[in-house]
């Protein structure tokens, strides 16, 4: 029998639940494969009869999942309560959040599930909580270490238009400019290469890198960054066999044309790449972690709080990332861009 995916609930008091129950209304339809909502049963009744959605939830083990699929929607219980109500998250809401990222991650290494989809979690809930991570992504590296290798984890979004990747990622583009070095861009850009061939059915990636100052530093009177940084990452890479170009001008990069001339970007900072393919793709984006001993996609959008519980939430992006999760699992390549 096929392993579910392990869903987490993210915020209680954002979008997640919301989402979640609409996927699962639409399985049918849609043909979603099976998957599990870890989270606090009480609290996810609660927001379905808010939402005004007949919904039968079965609380049940992971290796239950699948076969309660079809009629309830399974739910796992994390045993943390989440009172938090729509919109306006509490002291409950971080720890409800964690320990849903931690059971994931545990029941993925145990082979209790197949792949992980996170939910958004709201970041500034969590750092008031003590979190002393950047994101999730980072979380989910440490939850993934051993006492003898700690994963890189990359961050890339998805989508049949457009697949991007930052160097740099929840940092401020002070530190992202700190942070920035020729082995950082090559560490990445070896571990995307790795990933689209294990997932995406790409024999020869083909990466495009972005230049770091405008018109990719005009030969060094805008930055020499290109120079002393980026270039010599490219030429490195090169050198190993890999289909690489750049650096290229950000502002040429991300329209149809030179779209299909490569199959990842490469880009600098966080919004050199997020911008780009929110606009290109907004609502079915999905955030790959690449890097880890496992597979992770997630909504490519965020806790919403102003639309929790009003059953306004699109869940496209959640519905892509199950899709995603399921089609990596089975070793399926994905359509290429």
């Amino acid at each position: 029998m096929p392993k579910p995916l392990a869903l987490t609930s993210g915020e209680p008091a954002g979008i997640g639940p919301d989402i979640a129950i609409k996927a699962w209304l639409r399985r049918d339809e849609l043909k979603l494969p099976a998957f599990y909502l870890l989270g606090d049963p009480n609290a996810l009744g609660e927001r379905a009869k808010k939402l005004g959605m007949s919904v039968r939830m079965a609380k049940v083990r992971p290796e239950e999942a699948v076969d309660a699929f079809a009629k309830a929607l399974p739910v796992v219980a994390t045993g943390h309560a989440a009172t938090a109500p729509a919109g306006h998250p509490d002291d409950t809401s971080a720890g409800a959040a964690m320990a849903c990222i931690r059971q994931a991650v545990s029941e993925v290494m145990a082979g209790r599930a197949s792949a992980i989809v996170t939910n958004p979690i709201a970041k500034s809930v969590l750092y008031r909580a003590g979190f002393r991570h950047p994101g999730h992504t980072e979380y989910l590296a440490e939850l993934a270490s051993t006492p003898t290798h700690t994963p890189q984890p990359v961050m890339m979004l998805w989508s049949a238009a457009l697949a991007v990747v930052p160097v740099t990622i929840h940092v401020s583009v002070r530190d992202a400019l700190t942070q920035l070095s020729t082995d950082l861009i090559v560490t990445t850009s070896r571990i995307v290469v790795a990933g689209l061939k294990a997932h995406f059915g790409l024999a020869r990636p083909r990466l495009a890198v972005c230049g770091l100052n405008p018109h990719a530093g005009e030969d060094g009177s805008i930055g020499t960054e290109e120079k002393t940084i980026v270039a010599p990452a490219v030429e490195i890479l090169r050198a190993e066999g890999i289909e690489i170009r750049g650096p290229l001008p950000a502002d040429t990069m991300f329209h149809e044309a030179a779209r299909r001339n490569y199959d990842c970007a490469i880009c600098m900072y966080h919004d050199q790449a997020l911008i780009p393919i929110k606009t290109v793709a907004f609502e079915d984006a999905v955030n790959v972690t690449l890097g880890l001993p496992f597979i992770r996609t997630s909504p490519d959008h965020g806790t919403a709080f102003d639309i929790a519980g009003t059953g306004k939430a699109n869940p496209s992006s959640l519905i892509a990332a199950l899709r995603l999760a399921a089609r990596m699992a089975a070793a399926r390549p994905v359509p290429p861009i």
